[in-house]
């Protein structure tokens, strides 16, 4: 059993835990060797194997005085202990450092943990490390983080574990490649634009991006704050609900944009019966831009909802192709604000030679800021300036709640929308790099439920160009997550796609 640990799902794991077959121990070591054997994917950035054993250790001693107190019986959705996870390294932790994927953030040591991370340790899981990402979760590959990955030296790009030779998604690439490879159960990811659903598309996961304000983003290191949130991935949607249970609840004194509704069990519908659901499919999202192959598997994939009782039912969301010049006025403004706070001043990278204070300001930030990085501070700097707010970053706001607006005509007529969570499959190592616009052109799917703040998700469907997996998009309506995620569930259940494993990564 102990070598067969990461086929394992979270709620597999979980039980095994509960009943004492195996320890969080075991599980923690198993995952750890199995990381050092796939450091050629470049997932970890930074892994502290005393400290989650320490955390496993504890996550044993928790479990023996519950077998002690009571019979032993099934685990419940906040029942995560001793389940190893890891952490997308966005959000910052005492016990592993935090980057942000930046030459600005080198060696930074947070003296507290995220909401996010300790409301996951509260319900006992261990945190494995931190997980590769984009800097400042800025990209749609995974190929602009400035941090050499464990086993490294230099920065090079995640791989995808289906094709070595390919992106895993961004920008939560990290996240998405560790639980394609199995070296972890679930992990967290940030969703801005669509960086959760874009890569578990990419990997062949499960991945949701909850309602604006549902998860806490005190302590996650600021993109946009208007678009930036924190989900789960994993390779089941049972398993995402665990997670998403766990990790959501009002944060209020730490986090003025976090939602007053108590915290919910998101598994309670996990085996509702479908009949009747009424899926409504966006014109929009079939056009000219979708490949061959992600269409033949996305329509399958609703061919399959309706065996399963659902209803497909015509929508129309007129300004999808607007989410883009919308997402990249809006999101580059507010991130020219939130980086503004990497000046060298109180932590993170410092020039060492410079003449005055601008001139150390300026010198600090051309050193520790990346390419992609700078081009959306001057893009949002740009947009903010004056002469250009009105023209450009308040006609942006007024689409955006266009687009929202869009959405509830939509649900007026069905209960969820699906689609493709991407034009393509995953694309060739450096294809896009030169490119930028081209990458932007990649989220045209995932950017409209981001700007309206609605929850999203991308389950496994099925396989297209050169055998690359295809996620298929579920959007529900605000506070729809347990619906989104019954209906993925049940999809699950009726097929194999989140079940497969990349051949190389099965020893």
């Amino acid at each position: 059993m102990s070598n067969d640990l990461h086929n394992l799902s979270v709620v597999e794991l979980a039980r095994l835990l509960q009943s004492k077959t195996v320890s969080a121990v075991e599980a923690a070591e198993h995952f750890l060797k199995r990381m050092d054997a796939h450091q050629h994917l470049g997932a970890f950035v930074s892994v502290n194997p005393d400290a989650t054993l320490a955390q496993a250790r504890a996550a044993d001693a928790k479990l023996a005085q519950q077998a002690k107190a009571s019979s032993p019986e099934s685990a419940s959705p906040m029942a995560l202990t001793g389940v190893p996870i890891a952490h997308k390294d966005i959000f910052v932790t005492r016990d592993f450092p935090t980057t942000a994927g930046s030459k600005m953030l080198k060696g930074y040591q947070s003296p507290f943990d995220a909401t996010v991370v300790s409301r996951l340790a509260e319900a006992g899981a261990v945190t494995l490390g931190k997980l590769n990402c984009d800097e400042f979760a800025m990209g749609s590959a995974n190929e602009n983080s400035a941090v050499a990955p464990v086993g490294f030296n230099a920065p090079v790009p995640v791989r995808n574990p289906w094709a070595q030779d390919r992106v895993p998604g961004g920008s939560s690439g990290g996240s998405a490649a560790a639980v394609a490879a199995r070296l972890a159960p679930a992990v967290t990811g940030t969703d801005t634009g669509g960086s959760i659903r874009q890569p578990a598309s990419f990997c062949g996961i499960t991945g949701i991006k909850p309602t604006y304000g549902l998860a806490s983003r005190y302590g996650m290191v600021a993109f946009a704050s208007s678009l930036d949130q924190a989900g789960p991935m994993a390779r089941s949607a049972e398993d995402c609900a665990w997670l998403l249970s766990a990790m959501c609840g009002p944060d209020p004194d730490r986090d003025a944009t976090s939602l007053d509704r108590p915290a919910e069990d998101f598994s309670r519908h996990l085996n509702d019966s479908l009949e009747g659901l009424r899926i409504g499919i966006p014109a929009e999202f079939f056009g000219e831009g979708l490949a061959p192959d992600v269409r033949a598997a996305v329509e399958a994939s609703l061919k399959e909802y309706e065996k399963l009782g659902a209803q497909l039912v015509p929508i129309s969301l007129p300004r999808t192709e607007l989410s883009i010049p919308v997402y990249y006025i809006i999101a580059p403004a507010e991130a020219s604000s939130n980086l503004s706070r990497f000046d060298g001043v109180k932590f993170g990278h410092r020039a060492k030679d410079f003449g005055d204070l601008t001139d150390m300001y300026k010198k600090t930030r051309a050193e520790g800021f990346g390419d992609e990085v700078k081009r959306r501070i001057m893009i949002g700097t740009y947009v903010l300036s004056h002469g250009y707010y009105d023209a450009y970053y308040l006609q942006a706001q007024k689409i955006r709640r266009m687009i929202a607006d869009d959405f509830q005509q939509a649900f007026q007529s069905c209960d969820v929308i699906a689609g493709p969570v991407a034009p393509t499959v995953a694309w060739k190592l450096g294809e896009k790099s030169a490119d930028p616009v081209a990458n932007y052109l990649a989220d045209i799917f995932t950017l409209p439920a981001s700007l309206a703040g609605l929850p999203g998700m991308s389950l496994p469907a099925g396989f297209g160009a050169d055998g690359m997996p295809v996620g298929l998009q579920l959007i529900g309506n605000y506070f729809g997550e347990s619906k989104l995620l019954n209906a993925a569930h049940r999809f699950q259940q009726a097929t194999d796609y989140h079940l497969r494993t990349p051949e190389a990564t099965r020893p």
